[in-house]
This record gives C-alpha cells, sequence and structure tokens, in this order.
C-alpha cells in the first residue's frame, strides 16, 4: 500500500496517516518461546506456513520474526523522527551533514542534464533537498525532480515541513510518497524509471537488504546509478574501539538526555553493529545485478569510507 503526496495538498496525506502497533515488548517475550505442537491431522498442512512463520532476523540484537522487524523499525523512527538530524548528530558526531554533502557532491546531480531522482528511506527530505540544490546551484537545473520514499508518515510529515521552506515547495520537483522499499508497486513505481536511486542510513533498518537492492535495480533505467550512503566498519581497530564506546556508552545516554527515549537509540546503534561490512555489502550490491568497482575501498573500488569506515558510500550502476 502506498500513498502519494505533491506538495501542493497535504491535508489527505496527513489525515490519512496510520497508528502502527507498537509491540515491541510482545516480540521480544514471544520470540523466545517455541510454537505449539501441530496435531498429527494438521501437521502436513501447516507444515509450510509455520516454516514461513518462524523465519527470523535481527532487529538491533534481538532475534525477531521477519513480519514483525517492519512495524518495529517503523515504531522506532515514529518515535524519532522529530528529532532525526538529532539523532543523527549524536550518531555520527555531527559530521553527517558533511557526509551528506559529500555524498550528494560525488554524484554530481545536474551535470549531464536534468535527472529523475529516487530517494528512498528520505522521509525527512534531506537528501533531496541536497540533490536539488546541488543541481540549481551549480547547472542552473530547475527541472531534476526526487521521489521522497518512506515506509514511515511521521518522517514523510518531516520533510513536507522542510520543503514548505523551500522554493521547491508546491513544484513538480518534488514528490512524497509512502512505500516500502523491499516491495514498491509497479503501478507507482514502474521498472526503468528513475536515473538515480539514493537511500542514506536507511538500508540497514530494512527487513531484507537484498530485496531492496532488488527493487531498486527494478526502478532503475539501464545506465541508472544506484547509491548508497551508511554507517559501515571502522577499519582501524584503536578507532574502533573508541567509537564503539562511544557509541554503546554515550549515543544512548544522549537519547536519553535529548529526546528522552534511549531504547531508539540503542537500537539505532545495534543496528550499526549488525549490517554487512563493507565488502560484504558491495558483493550483494554486485549480486542483485549492478555493476561496481573492484571489491576493495577508493579509487577503482566499490566503496568509500568516510572518517576510516564509521560511514561509507557505496555505488552501482544498472547495465
Amino acid at each position: 500500500m502506498h500513498r502519494t503526496l505533491r506538495l501542493a495538498n497535504p491535508r489527505p496525506f496527513l489525515s490519512t496517516a496510520r497508528t502502527q502497533p507498537r509491540h515491541l515488548a510482545a516480540v521480544r517475550h514471544n520470540h523466545q518461546n517455541a510454537s505449539p505442537t501441530p496435531t498429527a491431522s494438521s501437521a502436513s498442512s501447516a507444515n509450510v506456513n509455520t516454516n514461513h512463520d518462524q523465519r527470523t532476523t535481527h532487529f538491533g540484537f534481538q532475534t525477531v520474526p521477519e513480519a514483525a522487524k517492519e512495524s518495529l523499525v517503523r515504531d522506532v523512527f515514529e518515535k524519532v523522527a522529530s528529532s532525526y538530524d538529532l539523532m543523527n548528530d549524536a550518531m555520527s558526531m555531527g559530521v553527517h551533514r558533511l557526509w551528506k554533502d559529500d555524498f550528494v557532491a560525488r554524484l554530481k546531480p545536474g551535470a549531464r542534464g536534468p535527472l529523475r531522482c529516487i530517494d528512498v528511506a528520505g522521509g525527512t527530505g534531506d537528501i533531496a533537498l541536497r540533490i536539488l540544490d546541488y543541481a540549481r546551484e551549480n547547472y542552473a537545473d530547475r527541472e531534476t525532480s526526487v521521489d521522497v520514499v518512506d515506509i514511515n508518515p511521521e518522517m514523510l510529515k518531516e520533510g513536507f515541513k522542510r520543503f514548505k521552506k523551500t522554493m521547491y515547495h508546491n513544484t513538480p520537483q518534488i514528490a512524497f510518497k509512502e512505500a516500502n522499499a523491499q516491495a514498491m508497486p509497479e503501478s507507482e513505481f514502474p521498472s526503468n524509471t528513475y536515473d538515480l536511486y539514493t537511500i542514506a542510513f536507511g538500508i540497514r533498518n530494512c527487513t531484507s537488504v537484498p530485496d531492496v537492492l532488488k527493487e531498486a535495480y527494478r526502478v532503475l533505467k539501464p545506465g541508472g546509478t544506484f547509491a548508497c550512503l551508511e554507517f559501515s566498519r571502522v577499519n582501524n581497530p584503536l578507532f574502533r574501539s573508541i567509537y564503539d564506546q562511544y557509541s554503546f556508552s554515550v549515543i544512548p545516554l544522549l537519547g536519553t538526555l535529548l529526546a528522552g527515549d534511549r531504547a531508539s537509540y540503542q537500537y539505532l546503534v545495534e543496528s550499526i553493529r549488525r549490517f554487512p561490512p563493507q565488502p560484504e555489502f558491495a558483493k550483494m550490491i554486485q549480486d542483485a545485478g549492478f555493476a561496481t568497482g573492484a571489491l576493495h575501498e577508493g579509487k577503482g573500488g566499490a566503496w568509500i569510507d568516510l572518517w576510516d569506515g564509521i560511514a561509507s558510500i557505496h555505488t552501482g550502476v544498472k547495465l
């Protein structure tokens, strides 16, 4: 299910945002208990469904049913939506703004003419705004457009408010759409549509990263670029140890002090540690069909490390 918002008429979007279930406590309890044993008469017919129901994934350091993760992550971002930039300041020691500037500048939107872009898990609009500003300021491009996609309506509301303060408000250059990155409806997101697909600090929160990459490949035009900015694995062991101490000791405390929400910030720290290291993620991008650089960092490589790997930029091209 999806919803589309053009900035001209926000009311329907705001009035139809759903309240999602909050059942973290129940999941924490239930995933530790075995499912009831089926009776002999029903075992055969229930076997496939039972196996499906028992598929698990990670939610931070917890193991949860795959079907539950989406609502758990949605719950986290509903809580942090109004303080999202503050949260990223805490997670990155304030430098996420510089990383996002670098991310967009490397992509050079507008350099080869107007682009149709999709920014996924981009609800607050900070990457979309950078794309449009970069194209306009550097190439006098007012035709590049961005569809901002997020599964969380609260995040999309924050993006809408941000864009109301800009020159792009009420123009065809920006649209907000509620959809799941793993299964964007073909009717709203046709195959071979976009020139540029971006996702920043979002893919690690998805239940199935391969499914997200598969969808990215589908909606991009041949020759289109996939670009991902994500927290990653710090390379230097000493720096990694210091950053881990900061992450697990300071960030949850900041969540308590600044947002009154330790649990959400604890999850976000844990989600970074559970995300695949750079070479493994680069291989996943290749497996989705994208052409990348070699499986190493830097010139000619599949990714670029920022701050020794606290974050990394991965790119691939749909052939």
